[in-house]
């Protein structure tokens, strides 16, 4: 692969990764479910503050549906900074995005805080399909979280 090919390849995942966010925060669902690869791997089990086994997620319409209920009344707020890609092969990518959030649950939120303001890292892993690029595995690990 050329290094034009890589810089293109690049940029793609950086547009893919800004829908994931959109998505994420404007509740679209199936925008976001079609960000990853159908048999994407969630693995959110560090995220919690633990090892959380019922946060490790096979398919990408099983996550949507997981989450989807979860933030159904909460408002999030997702920012991705600085990220580390690296092209692989034509077809495959990872990269390490570092990240911001904050979520504010509604009154029907069954989340066990009023307000969270998370830091962190996603680090990912990328494949083209036949659609373009999508999420194929993706993996949260934070430094810290401030809850209320």
């Amino acid at each position: 692969m050329d290094r034009l090919g890589k810089l293109e390849a690049m940029e793609e995942i950086r547009a893919l990764k800004a829908r994931y966010f959109r998505t994420m925060d404007a509740k679209d669902w199936a925008g976001l479910e079609a960000v990853f690869a159908p048999d994407l791997v969630a693995d959110f089990r560090a995220a919690t503050g633990g090892n959380d086994e019922s946060q490790l997620t096979h398919g990408a319409a099983a996550y949507v549906a997981k989450l989807a209920p979860i933030l159904r009344d909460v408002v999030t707020v997702h920012h991705g900074h600085m990220a580390e890609i690296t092209v692989e092969s034509p077809d495959s990518a990872r990269g390490i995005w570092a990240m911001e959030d904050k979520l504010w649950p509604g009154e029907t939120s069954d989340l066990p805080f009023r307000r969270m303001h998370g830091y962190g890292h996603y680090h990912e892993r990328y494949v083209r399909l036949a659609g373009g690029w999508r999420i194929a595995e993706i993996r949260l690990t934070r430094l810290r979280v401030d809850a209320e």
